[in-house]
């Protein structure tokens, strides 16, 4: 498979990035926001869904960089940011405008109950396969009308 690369700009494209890094895991290491160049860069394993059925008991991840512009703040809620080590399932990305403008608040929604919350200027995402590819044998399953 040929390695995946999308850009969005708008909350349409922010759902498709969505649906690509669903079930995405990373350690809380892999989060980095850099404050000068206004941007949150997040390294991750994703799974890789468009590949994923038809496949029988073997599935795939690839590891992949997420990366937000022109952010200006970076808050989190329940899991430790110290805690390095500390391993975090992505469930979903949303968009919430705020007025008008383009301005918002991106949320990942991450199992548990736990979310990391960013307020952009507006939507400059982009998402890149980096690394290698690895078989797994688990595909993630969510509970019916969860």
């Amino acid at each position: 498979m040929d390695s995946l690369k999308l850009m969005a700009l708008d909350a349409e494209d922010l759902a498709i990035v969505s649906a690509h890094v669903q079930d995405a895991v990373f350690k809380v290491s892999g989060l980095a926001y850099a404050s000068r160049s206004r941007q949150l860069s997040l390294v991750i394993n994703r799974f890789v869904w468009e590949t994923a059925e038809g496949r029988g008991k073997s599935f795939e991840r690839r590891r992949s960089l997420l990366l937000f512009k022109r952010v200006s703040a970076v808050r989190s809620i329940g899991f430790n940011r110290k805690d390095a080590e500390a391993v975090l399932s992505l469930l979903a990305i949303q968009f919430e405008q705020n007025g008008e403008g383009p301005d918002g608040t991106v949320e990942f929604v991450l199992s548990g109950g736990a979310s990391i919350m960013i307020d952009v200027e507006c939507i400059e995402v982009q998402l890149a396969d980096t690394g290698g590819a690895w078989e797994t044998g688990f595909k993630p399953r969510h509970p019916a009308g969860a």
